[in-house]
């Protein structure tokens, strides 16, 4: 259904909804189809929207990170710069109810402008509500939220119709985070995505790029779009395996759209924080632009989102102003030039004012600033690579050969990481006669072929011990060291190997030795195969369902070690019934990173885990911060004093003993 008022409340049917749209579509006034802006003068190609008016949407505290001072920022840099005057101030006006209603639902419009009718007491009381959608509201906050729609649709229409080449709409609150039928993560209307649709009813503009640099995903205006084929969108966003904020698989590199849409979303999820102006300009070059001028916009729209920026606390990255200067510059290479910057996210004051005065530069004819020679991360890389593979499937431009990691490594070479795990497979089975175990399908051969290796009694033996973990990440091993000692860090593994083995051998148990790190392949994948962060969650079931489940074992025991605890964490959510009913205890070695939860929605899982597992950390986890609640859904938490993740888990080794050996008392040996 075209603009994904779908599944909203509104009851109408696909062609009772055609009807709908075109009623909507025929109640626009002639008043209102006509222009808000003169004809263009000669001297000004560029325009601008702002309006102090949306500034009295402010939090009661005034620590709100999404603070009135955000849009006087940046008009004050752009002034001080002396270029407001270059720029036509466009007048602005709220969002009307039928042009909202081109994306949201009747109840989601009601519902905004009910907060305008609220009192002080009622605001009060509806504190916690609020804040659980990410949001803050006031007296002011409906007329805020109109006004910052309504700009950036006369923002868009100036360009649309002509009169003006580009326009930046200086708008507050943001919009892009804003669903159908939903408000959230400081969003109230969809400002980009209900100016969009707006657009292309009125004026002869049809195919509309939405390129959103925010560093939140834009789930509001991809759920718009989804099945939309004349909007391409395309996000660049933290991910970190949807646990970053809005939080969800909607943004993952999947996440292409639908029916009629597919192929015209585009995600690229970074995996960290941290991201910098070479990871941003390798994706433009590899994934944006030529996506953007195969599809051949007639208007680009920027959901122009300054959380990245060097500075902002929320979003942890460092994307400069220049970077942000050459993306501009890029997409004014598109739809003839014209654009459409509007205002997202971004919470440092002076990142925001800086990075939009950059783009302003460009929007008024100015060359970007030179950038140093720099070369993207080894995680932006990987990204860039993997969302190319995924996109190629509807993208002739798109070429994953082009941005492989190692396209400079010969084909005959190895990575160091392919050594090293081939080192430790020869050195498990000539000094402990450990073995392969075979995985019957080509997939799993392919990713983790070699890297799943078990004591020759591991089927009949009553009490196994399985042991998950990632060697031959050596971002993840290696840890931030300033030097790449490798042998160091293999050795450390080899002889954590040696302690275990001997004592499980030594208790007479068996072992499971599973290196969850997959190899990349060497092709693109086949249309339908689940994405690359998948693969280690899914050896795990496949390893549980074919060998672990249907072993002789009584005693099941598991061991995850970094990264291979969130496999192993997944692995337990979808297996839960077999995991109360077989499974002893979990040992999770996490060190300085993340601990993984199970969902709050699974509450046998959640009650059996808190009772059998064991958690080791390092004493300055965030987990034991004063206002941290992660430690209640774990068991026990253990604490050793050493930050690198491979010594960790040896100086916790005759912790783990104890542990198992107690987990074990009275139960068939």
């Amino acid at each position: 259904m075209n603009g994904q008022v779908a599944g909203t409340s509104m009851d109408v049917d696909g062609e009772e909804y055609h009807q709908n749209q075109v009623s909507i579509q025929r109640s626009l006034s002639p008043v209102q189809r006509a222009s808000s802006v003169p004809h263009r003068l000669p001297h000004f190609t560029v325009g601008y929207v702002y309006s102090q008016d949306m500034m009295i949407h402010s939090s009661a505290t005034g620590e709100h990170p999404e603070q009135p001072e955000r849009i006087s920022r940046i008009r004050t840099a752009i002034r001080d710069a002396n270029l407001l005057q270059k720029m036509k101030q466009i007048p602005i006006r709220p969002v009307k109810r039928d042009e909202a209603l081109l994306v949201h639902s009747q109840e989601h419009w009601h519902k905004v402008l009910a907060i305008q009718s609220m009192t002080p007491s009622e605001i009060f009381e509806s504190e916690a509500y609020y804040e659980s959608l990410s949001l803050y509201v006031t007296s002011g906050t409906t007329r805020a939220a109109r006004l910052s729609c309504g700009g950036v649709i006369e923002a868009c229409l100036a360009v649309a119709r002509g009169e003006l080449k580009k326009t930046f709409a200086i708008v507050r609150p943001p919009g892009h985070h804003a669903e159908p039928e939903e408000h959230m993560g400081f969003c109230f209307f969809n400002n980009v995505a209900v100016a969009a649709k707006v657009t292309q009813f009125l004026t002869p503009v049809r195919k509309i790029l939405i390129l959103d640099w925010d560093v939140h995903h834009g789930n509001g205006t991809q759920r718009a779009f989804n099945d939309d084929p004349s909007v391409l969108y395309i996000s660049l966003h933290r991910y970190e395996r949807g646990q970053f904020y809005p939080c969800g698989p909607f943004g993952s590199l999947e996440s292409c759209g639908e029916g009629a849409g597919i192929g015209y979303s585009v995600n690229v999820p970074w995996p960290k924080k941290g991201m910098t102006d070479a990871d941003y300009i390798h994706a433009f070059q590899q994934i944006v632009m030529p996506i953007g001028m195969e599809f051949a916009p007639d208007l680009v729209i920027i959901s122009a989102g300054f959380d990245a920026a060097v500075g902002d606390d929320l979003g942890e990255c460092f994307v400069s102003p220049a970077g942000y200067a050459h993306m501009t510059h890029m997409l004014s290479g598109l739809a003839g030039g014209n654009l459409v910057v509007a205002l997202e996210g971004g919470y440092n004051l002076d990142s925001i004012s800086n990075s939009s005065l950059a783009v302003a530069r460009v929007l008024l004819g100015e060359a970007p600033p030179e950038l140093p020679p720099m070369v993207a991360s080894e995680a932006g890389t990987e990204t860039v690579w993997q969302v190319a593979m995924e996109q190629s499937k509807y993208w002739k431009s798109v070429n994953p050969k082009a941005c492989e990691p190692r396209e400079e490594v010969d084909e005959i070479s190895f990575s160091i990481p392919e050594i090293l795990k081939g080192h430790r497979q020869h050195f498990l089975y000539t000094q402990y006669q450990m073995l392969q175990v075979p995985l019957m399908t080509k997939v799993y051969e392919e990713r983790f072929g070699s890297q799943v290796m078990c004591t020759n009694d591991f089927l009949e033996n009553p009490t196994i011990i399985v042991f998950v973990h990632e060697f031959g990440n050596l971002r993840i091993e290696l840890d931030g060291k300033p030097t790449c000692d490798v042998q160091m860090e293999n050795s450390y593994l080899i002889d954590f190997s040696k302690e275990l083995i001997s004592w499980v051998r030594k208790e007479n148990y068996g072992l499971l030795d599973v290196n969850v790190f997959p190899r990349p392949f060497a092709s693109p994948l086949p249309r339908g195969h689940k994405h690359v962060e998948s693969w280690s969650r899914e050896v795990l079931i496949y390893l549980w369902d074919n060998y672990i489940q249907l072993s002789g074992a009584k005693n099941i025991i598991f061991i995850g070690h970094g990264p291979g605890c969130h496999a192993l964490m997944e692995l337990m959510e979808s297996r839960p019934v077999g995991m109360i009913r077989y499974v002893n205890t979990v040992i999770q070695v996490v060190g300085n990173m993340t601990i993984p939860l199970i969902p709050k929605d699974a509450d046998e899982l959640r009650a059996w885990y808190s009772k059998n597992s064991v958690v080791i950390v390092h004493p300055e986890h965030p987990a034991f911060a004063p206002d941290a609640r992660l430690l209640k859904r774990h068991g026990r938490v253990l604490q050793i004093d050493e930050s690198k993740p491979i010594k960790l888990i040896m100086k916790g080794l005759p912790l783990i003993q104890d542990h198992i050996r107690q987990s074990l008392v009275g139960t068939p040996q």
